[in-house]
């Protein structure tokens, strides 16, 4: 039985003289319909019409989001290209077979058996190895770019918090800017699909946000490490940031197949990549008869699973505890296995009743959530609003604050380093 083979080829005379010189001989491949546009060819790949496509690379909106579709349908994937470019711009999407666009039909239907023997593309990368070893010497994100080296591939923190607000994004920015304190390379990364305001935190423009940039290239299959390095704002030494939507309504723009190759390449951009994420975590597909429709919440489905360490936050109030007790839930369905570093921000004596806010918070996430090791980030008001109205970091306003220490020791335990010795004022105000 011959397999069928659906075509998308631009060049109509060149796929003509394929399809005839089928005609003409015993082969074991049949083209079943011959596509006009990428539409055409993904409709013709759900319904299950054929198990490899014959496609032009410079195929109209033909993208990585165009190559998962087809992936589902089960359909692979053979390319043809006129130049080094356009077939560079295939293999970064994931095809792994593509040929000139002069090919004999022989190498063709070749190229097409083998593809099916694969099986079709799932565009994407494989993600670094978790457990590989911070590299000792701090480097900025235009070193990473420019360097020819093979450098070890960095760590991905995300940061994760329940509905209520409970300072995802101050505590995403602490921590990156704690590393950068530490010498340790960061990027910071504002993946909240309701609207980031990591740009605002650091008094940087919006209106251009770095990362749906970074997607869409990653998307069309043109992103480089140069390019995601140039699209990354550097703040501060050993600090950059790509800024996120501040718009809810611009969410389509992060979509997951171009954001898990940015958070890939971003593992070789910097030591450490925080992502700060938004806090829904149900999938679209309940909601949806439609599964290949974009995914209100992938990007942060996507970062969640990608990470090597979750941060999960809550505000050190009733309230904010018991959204967190309830989250957790509805963390370990959507990323099973995830055993995320809990922390508790804001946290102040008179939300809890008075007392010891640390103690009696500790006893009350243990008892209804089983959670021991607990991080606690005290209430600063002073201290962040006065970082926020000049646009900087706690490190650079505030060195002294309580809540900025408590965000230094959280950063230097995420990648396994004592807490630095008070400096300055500090220490001999503690001696």
């Amino acid at each position: 039985m011959s397999i069928p083979v659906l075509t998308a080829v631009s060049d109509s005379r060149w796929e003509a003289e394929f399809v005839s010189a089928l005609a003409r001989g015993d082969h074991d491949v049949e083209v079943v319909r011959r596509c006009v546009d990428i539409a055409d060819l993904l409709a013709a790949a759900a319904a299950g019409i054929g198990r490899v496509v014959l496609l032009s690379g410079d195929l109209r909106r033909l993208d990585r989001e165009a190559l998962t579709r087809l992936a589902a349908a089960g359909v692979a994937v053979v390319g043809l290209v006129r130049d080094e470019p356009a077939e560079r711009r295939l293999r970064q999407l994931g095809v792994g077979h593509v040929l000139a666009d002069d090919a004999q039909p022989a190498e063709v239907i070749a190229a097409l058996i083998a593809a099916v023997g694969t099986g079709p593309v799932v565009p994407g990368h494989a993600l670094a190895d978790p457990g590989a070893a911070l590299p000792p010497p701090p480097r900025t994100a235009a070193d990473a770019a420019g360097s020819g080296s093979e450098r070890p591939a960095g760590r991905l923190v995300a940061v994760w918090g329940p509905t209520g607000a409970p300072g995802r994004s101050s505590v995403a920015l602490g921590l990156a800017a704690e590393l950068a304190e530490l010498g340790i390379s960061a990027l910071l990364v504002d993946a909240d699909g309701y609207g980031g305001v990591a740009a605002q935190l650091l008094g940087l423009l919006d209106e251009a946000p770095g990362l749906a940039a970074a997607c869409r290239l990653a998307n069309n299959g043109t992103l480089d490490l140069p390019g995601l390095a140039e699209l990354a704002v550097e703040v501060r030494p050993g600090l950059c940031v790509l800024t996120g939507i501040a718009r809810a309504d611009r969410w389509p723009e992060l979509r997951p197949t171009g954001l898990e190759v940015v958070l890939d390449m971003a593992r070789r951009l910097a030591d450490v990549t925080v992502v700060d994420c938004s806090f829904c975590l149900e999938r679209d597909e309940e909601l949806s008869f439609d599964t290949a429709a974009p995914r209100r919440n992938g990007a942060t489905l996507t970062a969640l699973a990608a990470a090597d360490t979750v941060v999960a936050v809550a505000s050190g109030d009733p309230v904010g505890l018991q959204r967190l007790v309830r989250g957790l839930g509805e963390l370990a369905d959507a990323v099973p296995g995830v055993t995320p570093m809990t922390v508790v921000n804001r946290v102040r004596p008179a939300a809890v009743g008075g007392g010891q806010p640390e103690l009696e918070i500790s006893a009350a996430l243990e008892r209804f959530a089983g959670l021991r090791d607990i991080r606690f980030v005290p209430l600063d008001l002073a201290a962040f609003d006065a970082a926020v109205a000049l646009g900087r970091t706690l490190p650079e306003t505030a060195l002294s604050s309580p809540a900025r220490l408590a965000l230094q020791s959280i950063a230097a335990s995420l990648i396994g380093r004592p807490t630095p010795r008070p400096r300055g004022k500090l220490f001999a105000r503690r001696r």
